[in-house]
This record gives structure tokens, C-alpha cells and sequence, in this order.
């Protein structure tokens, strides 16, 4: 698909009005596009079944991201500052309490002390986390504590983390987190369906939840780490954009793998493709494992590298995370002071 840049250029070498009108509607229906929500498209098995990955290539590119390319300075804060912006902020335990989860909205709404933002001078930005995510029965907790605020309460569903909970009460789990305030919904995939090659499953599954969600945004955690290579994980996210995922993310955080570089890559790429076959953008989130700023930074130049800058904010870029914002912080004090804090300085995140 030409995309409008592409568009554009061809414009300028015809003189023919009639082919600059046509051009410039496509150019227009593509951004258009991009900006809408993905309504996801019949499901196309033969496209499904052409996907390869050469794995070797993945992991040397995937190798030269950490390496090849680095932020320092005020730079540095800067992209930290939007890496603050992208982050999911989590708490999926089993001892999370209303307590615990008002105190996690609480360090959503204020992400940085209040001498860092005032010595950063950034105190008449937006700065917030992108959303907060919690378990179904903690949504209405979170709802009253992110009142007031543009944050949106995220709730993982469909029997997560594994996924193994009857269809019907899945769709319940959903309908259920959408009437309690959540607006996106952290769906998890039936493995099994990917394992046996059942795309036609996997589509139907993946579809019915994106209809239940609503108007709710609908995150589809592939749980990498147990669809065995990395073509299954290509193959996944291509079934679940079909279907309509707003968002593809890699794992529940409950698995032995969860968020790498190549299968991020794979999944990126496979993103990419599929707005250049659709004109729809779809959002990726790493989740599982990240824990440092520096890793925080090796994702966002990912996601510049091989999407551009459109996917460098929390309407299409998030990171699954817990402890994260506490190292981000702590890296932006040594850049205000100049040396590092003990971990106990900040607020819990």
C-alpha cells in the first residue's frame, strides 16, 4: 500500500488535476485510517500461512538495538520522561488489596516527586502514566482513585493469566470489567489454538472478545514465551489484528519468557506490515521483565526504529510494568543531583 508520503511524491510528477484529486483522497482515507481504531478484516489464511521469520536475522537486529544506539543527558530525561508516559502501572498479586491499589493511582497521577518535576521544569506538562492495571474485582478501587484525571483503568480478563476459564464466562469477565469503568480490557489468548494451527479458532475467540469489549480498548497478550517459535508469535499477532486487537502485547509477566527484544521485533514488524496492508495502526505493549530505565529505552528506540515517531506515545506504545517507574525516577534524580538515591526514597509504584 502507498503510503501518503509515497502519495504525495507521485502528485508532484502529474499535472493531471483529476489524478491529483484522486491521489489526495487516498492520501487523506490512509491518515485517516491510521488515526482510527483498527475494526480488524476477514481473516485471510492464506496470508497467515505465507508469514516466515528467518530467526537468525531477528536476533542479530534485535541484538544491535541496545548497543548501537544511545540517549544521555537531558536527552536522556527526556525519553525517560516519555517512557513515564507509556507505562502501564501494574499490580497483579495475590495479596493486592484497595489499599495497595490506591496507592499505585496515587504515584499514576504523580509519577515524580515534586522537587524533581519543579527542578526538571516540566511542571505544566501532562505527566501521568498511560493507564493502570489491575484484576476485574479491583477495577471500581481504581475507577474512584483515577477520578477526576484522564487515566484509564486497564483489567486483565479471560481467565488470566492462562487463559483456560469456560468461553462463555470469558465474555462475562469482559462484559463485566467494562460496566465496572474499565476502558481497555488485557485480554489473554487460548495457546492452544496457536499451537495446533487453529487460526480459524484463534479468530473467532479474538473477535468475540473484541465485541464484548465495546467501546472499551482491547489488548491481546499473545503470551510469547509458550507459542514455541517465532513465526507462531508473527502468525498470532497478524490472526489477532485481523480480528480486531487495538493493541498486541507479549506477555501476561506470569510466564518463564515474557517481553524480549525478537520476539518484540516480530511482533513490530508484523504491526507495520499490516498498516501497510490496511492503512490501520495497532498499538504494542512489552510487558514481563522490564524492570530498569535503560530497558525502558531499548524499547522506545525499538519502537522508533521500526515504526517512526506516530508510535512513541500511549495511544499506540505501553509498557507492562511494576517496579519500572521506581528506577526511571531514580535515574532522573542522578541526572537533577548527580548522584544516585537509595530505592527506598521513592514511593512505591
Amino acid at each position: 500500500m502507498t503510503t501518503a508520503d509515497g502519495v504525495s511524491m507521485a502528485v508532484d510528477a502529474d499535472t493531471s488535476p483529476m489524478t491529483r484529486g484522486k491521489a489526495h483522497a487516498r492520501a487523506t482515507e490512509h491518515a485517516e485510517a491510521a488515526l482510527a481504531r483498527n475494526p480488524g478484516m476477514p481473516l485471510d489464511l492464506d496470508r497467515v500461512d505465507a508469514v516466515q521469520v528467518n530467526r537468525s536475522a531477528v536476533e542479530r537486529r534485535a541484538a544491535t538495538i541496545p548497543t548501537r544506539r544511545t540517549v544521555k543527558k537531558e536527552w536522556q530525561a527526556a525519553w525517560l520522561l516519555r517512557a513515564i508516559t507509556c507505562i502501564d502501572l501494574t499490580t497483579l498479586s495475590g495479596d493486592d488489596t484497595p489499599g495497595t491499589v490506591r496507592r499505585l493511582c496515587a504515584k499514576a497521577r504523580q509519577p515524580l516527586r515534586a522537587d524533581l518535576v519543579e527542578s526538571l521544569g516540566v511542571g505544566s506538562l501532562p505527566l501521568h502514566t498511560g493507564a493502570v492495571c489491575v484484576y476485574h474485582n479491583l477495577v471500581p478501587v481504581a475507577v474512584e482513585a483515577l477520578a477526576g484525571t484522564d487515566i484509564p483503568v486497564a483489567a486483565v480478563s479471560t481467565g488470566f493469566p492462562a487463559g483456560q476459564n469456560p468461553f462463555l464466562l470469558k465474555l462475562e469477565e469482559i462484559r463485566a470489567s467494562v460496566a465496572a469503568g474499565a476502558r481497555e480490557i488485557d485480554i489473554v489468548i487460548s495457546r492452544a489454538h496457536v499451537l495446533t494451527g487453529n487460526w480459524r479458532a484463534l479468530y473467532d475467540e479474538v473477535r468475540a472478545f473484541r465485541e464484548a469489549c465495546g467501546d472499551a480498548h482491547m489488548k491481546t497478550i499473545l503470551a510469547v514465551g509458550e507459542l514455541g517459535t517465532l513465526r507462531n508469535v508473527a502468525r498470532a499477532s497478524w490472526v489477532c489484528m485481523m480480528a480486531g486487537a487495538d493493541f498486541i502485547k507479549t506477555s501476561t509477566g506470569k510466564e518463564m519468557v515474557n517481553a524480549t527484544l525478537p520476539n518484540s521485533l516480530v511482533m513490530v514488524r508484523a504491526i507495520r506490515e499490516y498498516e501497510e496492508a490496511t492503512g490501520y495502526r495497532v498499538g504494542f505493549k512489552p510487558a514481563g521483565g522490564i524492570r530498569t530505565a535503560k530497558q525502558s529505552l531499548d524499547w522506545l528506540i525499538l519502537m522508533k526504529e521500526e515504526l517512526g515517531d506516530a508510535w512513541l506515545n500511549a495511544d499506540l506504545f505501553r509498557l507492562g510494568a511494576s517496579s519500572l517507574l521506581n528506577d526511571i525516577e531514580r535515574q532522573i534524580e542522578y541526572f537533577v543531583s548527580g548522584r544516585y538515591s537509595a530505592g527506598y526514597h521513592h514511593p512505591m509504584a
